[in-house]
């Protein structure tokens, strides 16, 4: 045996000892072996179903595992067969989200258009009043302006979003129109792959890597006649406001980051950079910008909306849902990309009805000690009936923690096998806490993980939703159940801009709280202020 092969076994077996998720590291090529057991042949590689994308090494962490998590703890064909029951016809039947028609003056400051929400900018496009190209380009004006400031954009793609917009323009002449969305300009997280253009997730060494596929949801909206204009900022793999260029800002303080991994996303809308934005959320990147930055938001029930085509950080939280200025918006966005895709096995469908009249009276609505008082007066003034919620469950899992670790083994584990070849200890840091994690104590983990589903199930039983002044973003990001962020209020200070809360709905109910959401916006007009830039 030659020294370093003798090296190379010390250190596998080193590893074992300490556990087998220390290695080893998936790459395009497959395992380079199996170091709990030296003496094995390998496994062969390439990994037998693992894509191959060009130019990075990504199968690792774009495939799931051969298990994917329902959020129902019943599972997905009894929630199927449940909602069929409760709603009547076929649970995946669609039912579309429309615009009322434009009245009144017409805009002409294009300040003014920038902040119109996405429903009042489609009723001018569908009556002819203004043209997608008109409206692309206020956006990519103030984008390519405040930009420098806000450090919201990763790729402005000027060139191809003129090119949609001419082309949606054409449509709509010929009456041609897809939906409420055709020809709205908008933001992607760039977290998802776009061919012919870098996706770098806000890492310094991916700022030229070219991932040749479209991300499933920028497929479904283009496919509702949407203009993609810019991919926005978000932390260094997820994390935060931090990535290779700066720190990405809130427009109302732009002294203050904008929090939150879908920071760009939150930050381009305050702005009036984009008509709508998409984020991601595995535990508070929705929540968190949304509510720094003061505009609405749903990070919907786990598995509504495809994540094929993103970065994954946890196969069984990551979630992908619509950032706007208003709730309609949200509605209106969410209604294009919800639905079940083979690219993504967690995904799945179910019936989505925003009703914007909804009448309060009869809703089961509950608050935590941490709701905003006036909030839940105010709602009780709509006509609902707000009463206090019974304490809810604790506990997780290490979900996160190991799926991240598994998720990211092909950036990481190159350095750990160098380590052990070394007979060094092996490096520490974000990715690499978990991988120490013994298998039989993930299992466990998500076992009590589902007790706590099974916990939460249970309180909400007696409740249709309820409202949370804290988000409770760990609970529900590991239980699945979604969450709309709406203003209610203005903050005092050097730097007024809105405030925002949460309200939790029961599973799959993402239109009922959108549809409670709205109610109390169109009550107010805090859905209208604007930044001073």
């Amino acid at each position: 045996m030659s020294e370093i092969d003798r090296r190379r076994f010390i250190g596998l077996a080193a590893a074992a000892a300490a556990g087998p998720a220390l290695g080893p590291y998936l790459t395009e090529e497959g395992w380079p072996g199996a170091p709990f057991a030296p003496d094995s042949p390998p496994v062969p590689g390439p990994v037998p179903g693992l894509r191959s994308l060009p130019g990075a090494l990504v199968p690792a962490n774009a495939d799931p595992p051969a298990f994917a998590f329902q959020a129902w703890p019943g599972g997905t064909g009894a929630l199927l067969e449940r909602l069929w029951r409760e709603r009547g016809g076929s649970p995946f039947e669609r039912t579309p989200t429309e615009v009322e028609p434009w009245s009144g003056p017409l805009p002409t400051d294009p300040d003014e258009i920038a902040f119109l929400p996405v429903h009042r900018q489609s009723a001018l496009l569908a009556a002819g009043h203004l043209t997608s190209t008109e409206l692309t380009r206020i956006y990519l004006e103030r984008m390519k302006r405040l930009d420098p400031e806000l450090l919201m954009a990763v790729t402005i793609l000027e060139e191809s979003a003129l090119e949609e917009a001419a082309r949606a323009d054409e449509e709509l002449r010929t009456g041609r129109r897809r939906g409420p969305l055709h020809g709205i300009p908008w933001g992607v997280k760039d977290l998802f792959s776009l061919r012919g253009h870098p996706t770098t997730w806000g890492h310094e060494g991916f700022r030229d890597r070219v991932i040749d596929e479209d991300a499933e949801v920028i497929v479904r909206l283009r496919e509702a006649g949407a203009v993609l204009i810019a991919k926005l900022a978000t932390g260094e793999f997820a994390l935060g406001d931090r990535w290779y260029r700066g720190r990405t800002n809130n427009p109302w303080n732009p002294e203050q980051g904008s929090s939150g991994s879908s920071a760009g996303s939150a930050s381009a809308v305050a702005a009036g950079c984009v008509a709508f934005a998409i984020g991601t959320e595995t535990q508070g990147s929705i929540v968190s910008p949304a509510r720094r930055c003061g505009i609405s938001a749903l990070r919907p029930t786990f598995g509504r909306v495809s994540r094929h085509g993103g970065m994954v950080l946890s196969w069984s939280m990551d979630k992908v849902g619509p950032m706007c200025r208003t709730i309609e918006d949200c509605a209106l966005v969410f209604d294009a990309i919800h639905g079940a895709s083979e690219l993504d096995p967690a995904s799945l469908t179910a019936p989505f009805r925003f009703d914007r009249d909804l009448r309060l009276e009869a809703l089961r609505i509950g608050y935590t000690d941490s709701a905003p008082e006036a909030f839940v007066e105010g709602l009780r003034a709509l006509g609902a009936d707000p009463r206090p919620i019974p304490e809810l469950p604790s506990g997780g899992s290490n979900a996160l923690a190991v799926e991240s670790a598994a998720a990211f083994d092909f950036h990481v584990g190159p350095e750990v096998e160098r380590a052990l070849e070394a007979g060094e200890d092996p490096p520490t840091g974000r990715f690499l806490g978990a991988r120490d994690v013994r298998a039989l104590d993930f299992v466990q983990s998500q076992r009590r993980r589902w007790a706590v589903m099974k916990e939460m199930d249970e309180v909400m039983q007696a409740w249709d939703l309820f409202l949370t002044g804290s988000g409770e973003v760990t609970l529900t990001n590991q239980t699945g159940h979604p969450a709309v962020i709406v203003p209610w209020t203005v903050s005092e200070g050097e730097h007024p801009q809105p405030v925002c809360t949460t309200i939790i709905g029961r599973l799959f109910a993402d239109d009922l709280i959108l549809a409670v959401a709205h109610r109390w916006q169109e009550s107010g007009e805090i859905h209208r202020m604007r930044p001073r830039l």
